[in-house]
């Protein structure tokens, strides 16, 4: 059932994607015939590619068959327009005696073309020397030195380069920028390059830098413009800008970006902007005006969702409330809520379900004792139906952050949680007292109440939250439970977290993605923890070659018929296979590498590798887990992303490579599966099969395959 129910899955999303974009791609054929195939010859220091990209005539791509792609036409007046294209785009690169030389449009059958082109690239062009005139001069004597070194560091040009307009163009705006970073407000910078296309090709070119630096400036007054009845009070909104920039301080834009971000995250205003003002040239100073616009301090959201993974799904409705000035002072106040229905492992084969939902009331505190300082608080209470347990409880936290930087943030906070904890599989509670971590002796349902402390740091570099492509992301957490702040269990909880992206490509369509997420879960006296502290992995958020929280030491659930008719169950031998599920460890790794690749406006392909390890013992133990070891899990795959405002729609399937042995499974008498397959194609099992992890292949007893369906990029 499980796999017919993920080749249902795997049609309905290229069913849905297909119909999404339908619409969007189709369109009334021009009169020109088809455009077979378009070859661009000669191009040896200049990528073809990059020159096809810039003309209007293109070929049909190989996917035309389908919505994401289409046929491409002929059109004559656009193709003469192209060669002049081609030759002005050789000389935007350095090539001035690049020409086309040959052009061919050549009719194959009745209503398609194949187009050849041939270009003499010729010698490039190479900048001889570099003058800058205006800037030494200008500069104030006590800051001439630096300020020159700090203008001219690194610049793209460099004599010997060949000439791109490009990096003319990038030089110029970088030398501005840096000159207006350093308080040169009225700043002005251009130039021109001489090109004697008589005298030798490496000193061809002459470029002239001229730069008016103009007057230093430093900061002024702040100016507010806001609604007519502002609720707001200018005051707060200076304040914020101050946490920024103060008057007297040297003239930056990046200080003005960072002053409009930390007017936007008060989170009332629609729209902000933070402009300098005109200078003031006998003072010496640039007035801050900051214009704001308010937004509804009420808002209401509704939405739905779907969780779709092989191991659990769950149907939801989502709503929130939020007050953005409760009882005045920019008080934030929301209520969320999820209500849902889960089915374990799945609607088309249900070994367990029930009701699941999460009403959360936070409040929010700004400017806390000072400016930078948010308090925090809330409240929630759950119902939640996992893959080896039920649980109906609530926490609390209360805490503050501390945000000095918009990137940077501390948020330490003091937590209560309390859970009654319910064995589960189908209607039995057999779950061991010491899976849940009960404490001995319990049966298998117990409360369990957590007191903990957690701190977390977290440093955002990243150019944008949901679909990175530049920057990186450091995060810690750390939990202290017990002792001092009593609780059931005691123990230390570390989790640090490293992402990184990197494009390797101007137009950031073409990235590399890096992350690596640890965990340690420390119990004082070498004493059990609690399920709900433990750690997990698998899923599209995880280590993709696990479905979800598959990644895990295990649990087997025998089968237990009345064989004897005394209305007492008995377990049954294992001639079917046993339902396991996971617990979770006290160790936690996550690797992960991908390459990300947007080839149309709206879609993308990814490759990944990823790693991961979720051990029963802590780093610390000397029972704990190896890295590379037999319990540390590889898996290679492929993805397809389409792109929307709320996010890529993430098709992932990954292929477990068969390194390792397979998961501990602490239940007796367990037998493994012979061999795993892909979606229930190729496993088998037999009563003979292996009963020891080291003698079952890679994960057992999970198959080597994975499906993620989800909204997000992975990390």
């Amino acid at each position: 059932m499980a796999a017919a129910l993920l080749r249902t899955l795997r049609l309905a999303t290229v069913a849905a994607l297909l119909l999404a974009t339908a619409c969007a791609t189709t369109q009334e054929r021009p009169a020109g015939p088809k455009v077979n195939d378009l070859e661009i010859r000669g191009t040896d220091q200049v990528d073809e590619g990059d020159i096809k990209e810039r003309i209007l005539t293109s070929e049909s791509p190989w996917w035309g068959f389908w919505p994401f792609g289409g046929p491409r036409y002929f059109d004559a007046n656009a193709w003469q327009a192209d060669l002049r294209r081609i030759q002005r785009y050789y000389q935007a690169q350095g090539y001035y005696d690049a020409a086309v030389v040959a052009a061919e449009v050549k009719p194959e059958g009745d209503d398609a073309v194949a187009i050849s082109v041939e270009v003499k690239e010729g010698e490039p062009t190479r900048i001889g020397e570099i003058k800058d005139t205006g800037l030494k001069e200008a500069l104030p004597p006590e800051f001439a030195k630096e300020h020159y070194a700090r203008v001219m560091e690194k610049l793209p040009l460099k004599e010997g380069d060949i000439f791109e307009e490009a990096a003319w163009e990038e030089t110029k705006t970088l030398v501005l920028e840096r000159l207006r970073e350093l308080g040169y407000a009225e700043a002005e910078v251009g130039g021109e390059v001489q090109v004697d296309l008589a005298k030798d090709k490496d000193t061809a070119a002459t470029v002239e830098l001229r730069v008016q630096p103009g007057k230093r400036y430093r900061f002024g007054n702040t100016f507010v413009a806001t609604d007519a009845n502002p609720q707001v009070p200018p005051r707060r909104i200076i304040e914020q800008v101050q946490g920024a920039l103060s008057k007297g301080d040297w003239y930056s834009e990046t200080k003005l970006a960072e002053a409009q971000a930390r007017v936007f995250r008060m989170g009332v205003f629609g729209a902000v902007k933070v402009n300098r003002g005109a200078p003031d040239r006998e003072s010496g100073t640039v007035p801050v005006v900051v214009d704001v616009r308010e937004s509804p301090f009420r808002s209401v959201r509704l939405g739905g969702g779907v969780g779709v993974d092989a191991a659990r799904q769950e149907v939801r409705v989502l709503g929130e409330w939020t007050h953005r000035n409760f009882r005045g002072g920019l008080r934030r106040l929301t209520v969320r809520g999820r209500v849902g229905y889960a089915f374990i492992p799945n609607v088309l084969d249900i070994k367990d379900s029930g009701p699941v939902f999460e009403v959360t009331t936070e409040f929010e505190q700004p400017r806390f004792l000072f400016r930078d300082l948010r308090l925090q608080t809330s409240i929630t209470a759950e119902r939640g139906l996992e893959q080896a347990y039920g649980f109906l409880g609530g926490r609390a936290l209360a805490g503050v952050i501390w945000q000095p930087h918009p990137s940077f943030s501390v948020f330490p906070s003091y937590n209560l949680q309390l859970y009654r904890l319910t064995g589960q599989v189908s209607a039995d509670a057999r779950v061991p007292p010491i899976v849940l971590g009960c404490g001995t002796g319990s049966s298998t349902q117990c409360t369990v109440a957590l007191s903990f402390l957690d701190v977390t740091f977290s440093w955002d570099r990243r150019d944008d939250a949901i679909e990175p492509r530049d920057g990186y992301f450091l995060g810690l957490s750390v939990q202290k439970g017990g002792g001092p702040f009593f609780g059931d269990f005691t123990y230390v909880r570390l989790l640090p977290d490293l992402r990184f992206y990197r494009p390797l490509d101007e137009d950031k369509r073409f990235v590399v993605a890096l992350k690596v997420r640890a965990g340690s879960l420390n119990p004082a006296g070498g004493g059990q923890s609690s399920i709900v502290t433990r750690f997990f992995s698998g899923g599209g958020t995880a280590m993709r070659g696990f479905n979800g929280q598959r990644l895990s030491p295990m649990v087997a659930l025998p089968t237990l018929v009345d064989t004897d008719g005394d209305g007492v169950p008995e377990t049954e031998s294992q001639e079917e296979e046993w339902d396991t599920v996971p617990v979770g460890g006290n160790s936690l790794l996550e690797t992960s590498l991908e390459l990300r690749y947007q080839f149309t406006e709206s879609l993308m392909l990814a490759a990944f590798y990823d790693t991961g390890l979720v051990g029963i013992e802590d780093f610390s133990s000397s029972r704990g887990p190896k890295l590379f070891g037999p319990d540390h899990y590889h898996a290679v795959g492929m993805g397809l992303r389409y792109l929307t405002v709320v996010g890529p729609i993430r098709l992932d399937i990954a292929r477990r490579l068969n390194i390792g042995r397979g998961l501990p499974v602490s239940t007796p008498g367990y037998i493994y599966p012979d061999s795993g397959g892909c979606f229930g194609i190729g496993s088998s099992r037999s009563p003979n099969g292996p009963t020891s992890p080291d003698a079952a292949f890679a994960g057992a007893p999970d198959g080597l395959c994975a499906l993620h369906i989800s909204i997000g990029e992975a990390f």
